[in-house]
C-alpha cells in the first residue's frame, strides 16, 4: 500500500478548518526551512547548463564529503523510481518496515520483493535496500556493517534521506566504496524545501553514468540548481539547524511522555511513538488542525515531525495536554 505523509488536503477535507491554520507534522520535512534565496531569471527561463549542474555537483560533493561520482535528480524519489530499472530484475530484499516507495518501485520494475526484519536477512539478495537512519523508527546501522553487507548482495542501495544531522552514519565517511553501492541523499527534507525536488545519487563512475543516461540531459530544474548550490554551501546554517533540531527532539519527547506515549525511535526530523490507539490519537490532533502520520502495519504507532514556529509549538503543547 503506497500510503504517504503530506496528505494534508485529505485531512482538511475531513476535519475542516482554515487551511492556513493547519500544521502538517505528517512528514519529516524541516518546518524551519532554509531561507529561499533570490534566483536569477535564467534559472526559470533557460535550460540548465552543464556548468551550472557541475557547480551543484561540486557543492554536493563538499557537503556530503564525497569524492566519487554524483548525479543530481528530482528528489531521492526519482532515484528510487529509476534505480530498479538500471539493474536486471531478480530478488530484492528491503529492510522493513520503511519508506514504502522502495518496495513499490521495485515491484513495478519487475523485481520479486521480500521485506525482511534484520540486516543479516538481506544477504543473498540480488538487490538489497536499507534506509539509514530508517523512516519511521530511526533505526540506524554503522557504516562498517553496511560496507560488509556489500560482499553478501548483488547491489546495495542505502537511502540516507535523513542522514544530514548524522554525518557519522553516512557511508560517505568510509574510505573505500564498493562498485555495487548506491547512496541516496535528499535535499528537501533537511533544508525544508521539498518543493524544489532535489536529491542525489552517489556511486561509482560507471553506475552513475548509466543512471545519468536514463535520467536525461536535464534531471533537475534551474531553480533547484541555484537554490541547492547556495544551501549546500551554507555550513553555518546547517550546523545551527542540527543544534536546534537536537534540542527540539527532547522537547517533543517530553510532550509525548506527558501524554503517556512511549518513544519507539526517530531522527532529528521526526519521532515515532507508541500510543494506546494510533487512529484515535491522529484524530484527536486533527481536531486541533495538526496532521500526523499513522501506518497500515501498526495500530499503535504515530509519527510526528517537529513544529516550526513558536505558535506551532504552543498549539501542539495545547493539543497534547
Amino acid at each position: 500500500m503506497r500510503d504517504h505523509g503530506g496528505n494534508i488536503d485529505w485531512a482538511m477535507a475531513h476535519f475542516g478548518g482554515d487551511p492556513s491554520r493547519w500544521i502538517d507534522l505528517s512528514t519529516g520535512i524541516n518546518r524551519v526551512p532554509y531561507p529561499m534565496p533570490a534566483v536569477s531569471p535564467a534559472a526559470s527561463q533557460a535550460l540548465p547548463t552543464r556548468a551550472s549542474i557541475e557547480a551543484l555537483i561540486s557543492a554536493a560533493a563538499r557537503a556530503y564529503r564525497w569524492s566519487g561520482s554524483i548525479l543530481p535528480m528530482a528528489g531521492a524519489q526519482a532515484a528510487i523510481q529509476l534505480l530498479p530499472r538500471l539493474i536486471t530484475p531478480g530478488t530484492a530484499r528491503v529492510l522493513a518496515p520503511t519508506y514504502n516507495e522502495h518496495a513499490a518501485c521495485l515491484l513495478a520494475a519487475g523485481w520479486q520483493v521480500e521485506e525482511v526484519a534484520t540486516l543479516r536477512d538481506l544477504a543473498g539478495a540480488d538487490l538489497a535496500v536499507v534506509v539509514n537512519p530508517n523512516n519511521p523508527d530511526g533505526q540506524s546501522f554503522a557504516p562498517s556493517d553496511l560496507i560488509a553487507l556489500t560482499d553478501q548482495v548483488g547491489h546495495l542501495v542505502v537511502d540516507e534521506s535523513f542522514a544530514d544531522p548524522r554525518p557519522d552514519l553516512s557511508l560517505t565517511s568510509v574510505g573505500t566504496h564498493p562498485e555495487n553501492l548506491y547512496i541516496l541523499r535528499s535535499f528537501g527534507k533537511f533544508f525544508g524545501l521539498a518543493g524544489i525536488r532535489l536529491g542525489f545519487v552517489l556511486g561509482s563512475a560507471a553506475n552513475v553514468a548509466k543512471l545519468a543516461e536514463i535520467s536525461g540531459p536535464w534531471p533537475v530544474s534551474g531553480i533547484a540548481i541555484e537554490v541547492g548550490q547556495k544551501a549546500l554551501s551554507d555550513d553555518t546554517w546547517a550546523q545551527e539547524t542540527i543544534t536546534r533540531l537536537r534540542a527540539e527532539t527532547s522537547e517533543i519527547d517530553s510532550m509525548a511522555k506527558g501524554k503517556d506515549w512511549t518513544l519507539v525511535g526517530g531522527t532529528e526530523l521526526f519521532r515515532l511513538y507508541k500510543t494506546p490507539n494510533a487512529k484515535e490519537a491522529q484524530e484527536h490532533l486533527a481536531r486541533h488542525h495538526i496532521w500526523s502520520r499513522i501506518f497500515p502495519w501498526s495500530q499503535s504507532c504515530i509519527r510526528l515531525g517537529l513544529p516550526g514556529s513558536q505558535d506551532e509549538w504552543a498549539r501542539l503543547q495545547e493539543a497534547m495536554a
